[in-house]
């Protein structure tokens, strides 16, 4: 017996203090996310509101400065950590179905779509007020994978002729929101649109944690149950097939687990871009190819990174608050620049 349970708690053990370690992490960068603002707090100030609202604790508190923490910075936060988890997620996902590095929701027009299936709802009123927001992004962003993927099909069915459909397919939907805002928007609205688009947390309160967490955590869970499928499609789908995986079934999951994540983050902050590109390979070089090693640091790291993108655009202009999505573009052009480099010289 003794024998046996050496090898099992020398290979859980490492596991453990991983897992403990990210908690620490991410639970030090929403305390972060929430100290750091506009308006500058105290950590003392910020611990007696949670005290109180999670326990009654019953500390005497400014009700102003503990209604920013509780009922404003806390849940943006929260909804900046599920975005960030669920999009770099999507970018591992994507890379390794389709096996190419410069797969993500924001480049093969998966967010743009989403984009115009949330505009579409909100603006045009399509569905009647049957249809939600997120319920149109995710019809949005369906719709765009499945035009992405048949153009690339058509053109060939190569990685790269996926990319180049995918630029094409956002260029699209990005024209149509376009559309539907200058036929269908007043002034007011088409500048709430645009400004959302490029990706805000401003508006997200507690009704939004709730919808924005559970999509990503079971985006989590779907990407952990197929860690191993993923690792054979990165050989390709003929030898994910010899290995026994159904190839068919494991990409109808793992796709609707990407659409579900996009369309609902979409549909709460709008399109940002970068993360499931950059992310992934941050992670690679960190943690190995191994995707059961990529996929819980992939969620860790877009979740903290979105989480310091925020913090950055609420402090860069006194203030003002900078789109979110301009914070990213600003690390992810650059982490973009290199990727295609590096590429090219494995090349």
């Amino acid at each position: 017996m003794t024998m046996q349970a050496a090898p099992v708690n020398a290979t859980l053990r490492p596991t453990v203090v991983w897992g403990l370690s990210g908690v620490v992490i991410l639970a030090v960068a929403i305390l972060a996310g929430v100290v750091i603002g506009e308006t500058p707090l105290s950590l003392s100030t910020v611990t007696a509101v949670f005290a109180n609202n999670l326990f009654d604790a019953g500390f005497v508190v400014d009700p102003i400065d503990a209604g920013i923490i509780w009922s404003y910075r806390l849940p943006r936060t929260l909804v900046a950590a599920a975005c960030g988890a669920g999009l770099a997620l999507s970018g591992v996902v994507l890379q390794a179905l389709v096996r190419n590095a410069l797969a993500d929701p924001y480049l093969l027009g998966v967010s743009a779509g989403a984009g115009t299936g949330a505009v579409a709802v909100t603006i045009l009123g399509l569905g009647g007020g049957a249809i939600g927001i997120s319920a149109g992004a995710f019809i949005g962003a369906a719709l765009a994978f499945l035009l992405v993927a048949a153009l690339a099909r058509a053109a060939g069915g190569g990685s790269a002729e996926l990319v180049l459909a995918g630029i094409a397919g956002s260029q699209l939907f990005n024209a149509l929101t376009s559309f539907f805002i200058a036929k269908s928007a007043n002034a007011e609205q088409a500048r709430g649109i645009m400004f959302w688009l490029l990706g805000n947390l401003s508006g997200v309160r507690w009704p939004d944690v709730w919808l924005a967490a559970p999509a990503a955590g079971l985006g989590f869970l779907a990407c952990l149950w197929f860690t191993r499928a993923m690792d054979a499609f990165s050989f390709g789908a003929s030898s994910a097939s010899s290995l026994g995986i159904s190839v068919r079934q494991v990409q109808i999951v793992l796709i609707g687990a990407v659409t579900l994540m996009t369309a609902t983050m979409v549909s709460l902050v709008g399109s940002i871009g970068f993360v499931g590109l950059v992310i992934p390979h941050a992670m690679r070089f960190m943690v190995g190819a191994r995707h059961s090693l990529l996929v819980p640091a992939s969620a860790l790291a877009g979740a903290v990174f979105l989480i310091a993108a925020d913090i950055v655009s609420r402090i860069l202009i006194s203030g003002q608050v900078v789109p979110i999505g301009v914070v990213t573009a600003l690390v992810g052009a650059p982490g973009f620049a290199l990727i295609l480099i590096r590429n090219r010289r494995r090349a």
